[in-house]
């Protein structure tokens, strides 16, 4: 009888510590829980408030998150990085905050493939994009390139400068169409005339069968299409 006494009081021992051991990893697993969700949560809250910073050109806010770790090339969603938003809502204090940290990626691309320098490209901002190609930012890449965004904008300048620093006069898109036959549609004549200068190929042919005096035409620039009537075809 008491043998059996004993072996219910070690069952009943044994079962309590396989209780309190069940318990302690179910415990442990709970708090590793509320860690994660607490640490997603704030990782959440810390995303949303630097795409606010950024929006805002708020430097002390931005320059705060950047502090606590959030990564500067986080995206908004739809899938555009901060650096390119920041060109994009012109928020030169976010633009420089995001440019000057160590790990920001200057060559991202958003969901259409472009790059902070195409963005600065084809808004003209020559000072934006001295800052990122001094940051090691690509000038000329396959496909759509910076080059081609300069073409389709408003400074002139800034098309040279690209030039000057390694981009393609006849740099091919991936329909076939050229700087020079953008410029024909939307640039400043006086791009235009810059490319002519620089031996821009009149004669090339896009996927579509356009040369730069169609583009001319396209865009209403007769004066332009004249010029073209002039040159080799």
């Amino acid at each position: 009888m008491r043998r059996l006494v004993q072996t219910f009081e070690i069952k009943d021992f044994s079962s309590s510590i396989a209780k309190s051991a069940m318990m302690r990893k179910l415990l442990k697993f709970t708090l590793q829980l509320l860690v994660v969700v607490a640490f997603s949560s704030a990782s959440a809250g810390s995303y949303d408030d630097l795409f606010v910073a950024v929006i805002r050109d708020d430097a002390s806010g931005l320059r705060k998150l950047l502090r606590q770790g959030v990564d500067p090339n986080s995206r908004d969603p739809k899938g555009m990085p901060a650096l390119s938003v920041a060109i994009k809502r012109e928020s030169p204090r976010a633009f420089e905050l995001l440019l000057a940290h160590p790990a920001i990626d200057v060559d991202a691309t958003n969901a259409a493939g472009e790059t902070a320098l195409m963005l600065t490209a084809i808004a003209g901002d020559l000072d934006a994009s001295q800052q990122l190609v001094a940051r090691g930012a690509k000038v000329q890449f396959p496909g759509w390139s910076p080059i081609h965004y300069a073409a389709s904008g408003p400074s002139t300048r800034l098309v040279q400068w690209l030039l000057e620093n390694g981009a393609q006069i006849d740099a091919d898109s991936p329909n076939g169409t050229t700087p020079l036959m953008l410029a024909a549609q939307h640039a400043p004549v006086a791009t235009v005339e810059l490319l002519l200068k620089r031996g821009a190929d009149t004669r090339r042919r896009n996927q579509r069968g356009l040369q730069a005096i169609d583009y001319a035409e396209l865009g209403g620039r007769d004066f332009l299409v004249e010029r073209f009537e002039k040159l080799p075809r």
